[in-house]
């Protein structure tokens, strides 16, 4: 019932945008009663925040699913370039991001979403795997996934602001570079060209 709920929320935002959304609405559309939902969510911000949390999860695992063989910095890489681009394709971010975008200010400013803090402990585990194979550099892991975090999401977020033509595609080899470049041990640095 959870996943009709949140894939009717979800064709609300893409058809009316956040703020036109309402409980009744994605009732209505789920087929289920507005006291259904309203037990589960007690109003559009949490519904809301639920669906993000679904999508972004659901990202974040598509990008698993051509991983490369390799040391686990050159996956994490990949992952970490593919979840940009999906993310900043992703219709519901681009609805919010276009209609709604006061919805992401609370996940830049103040707080972080369910979605975020996925995202957080997939890349500090990835991090520390990398580690042990010898691949990615000693750090704090957490901290160093906070890092890789943050950069992605300027990637995701506000790549559109700096293309003046370039291709976007440009700038997810630009990521990867960067996100790799910050990863890689220092005795690969001396060896690099």
């Amino acid at each position: 019932m959870e996943d009709l709920v949140l894939d009717a929320a979800r064709d609300c935002v893409l058809a009316y945008g956040v703020r036109r959304t309402t409980l009744t609405d994605v009732a209505r559309r789920a087929g289920v009663s507005r006291m259904t939902v309203y037990r589960r969510w007690p109003d559009v911000q949490s519904l809301i925040g639920d669906l993000m949390s679904r999508e972004w999860h659901q990202v974040l695992v598509a990008t698993g699913e051509d991983e490369p063989d390799g040391p686990a910095r050159s996956r994490l890489v990949a992952r970490v370039a593919a979840g940009a681009r999906l993310l900043r394709e992703h219709p519901l971010l681009c609805k919010i991001r276009d209609v709604d975008p006061e919805v992401l200010l609370p996940y830049l400013l103040d707080r972080r979403g369910g979605g975020q803090d996925e995202m957080l402990q997939f890349l500090a585990t990835a991090l520390a795997g990398g580690q042990a194979d010898g691949s990615v550099r000693p750090g704090d892991a957490a901290l160093m996934a906070r890092a890789v975090f943050l950069t992605t999401q300027s990637f995701v977020l506000s790549v559109r602001t700096v293309t003046d033509g370039v291709p976007v595609a440009e700038f997810d080899r630009e990521l990867a570079r960067l996100v790799d470049g910050y990863l890689r041990p220092d005795q690969d640095l001396r060896q690099s060209p």
